[in-house]
């Protein structure tokens, strides 16, 4: 059985652009890859994260990149923050783990630790301790 071929950047385009529709979609990148988050329910992983990152960038969607997080604050603050969820309810504050909260609320958690998020003009910038 032949693999699947890898996504190009025009099938990349294509789930973008629909994560563009959808309030909180976003591009996550961890230790395991990216996975584009679309809709309610739905996310994309298995993907070049060469190609996905320069196109959701370029398009406006928010990308959290964790990679440059260590082990031990990355758990934590998986653990300890709500969760980005396109398309479904919110839970009511304090958030917590597991809780389903604001993609800004999400990323600034994620920017506060350490780690790289574009396109999010209230909480990009240089991430604190890192001089990136």
């Amino acid at each position: 059985m032949m693999a699947a071929p890898p996504l190009g950047v025009r099938d990349i385009d294509a789930w973008v652009r629909q994560a563009l529709t959808f309030q909180d979609g976003h591009l996550f990148i961890g230790g395991g890859g990216p996975v584009l988050c679309f809709r309610r329910g739905a996310r994309l992983s298995g993907i070049d994260v060469e190609t996905a990152k320069p196109a959701c960038i370029a398009a406006g969607l928010p990308v959290i990149d964790i990679r440059g997080l260590d082990v031990e604050t990355e758990i934590r603050v998986a653990r300890d923050r709500p969760r980005p969820g396109p398309g479904e309810r919110l839970d009511a504050r304090p958030f917590y783990g597991w809780a389903y909260g604001p993609l800004r609320t999400v990323a600034a958690l994620y920017h506060a630790a350490g780690a790289e998020v574009v396109n999010m003009p209230d909480v990009t910038g240089p991430s604190p301790g890192t001089g990136a």
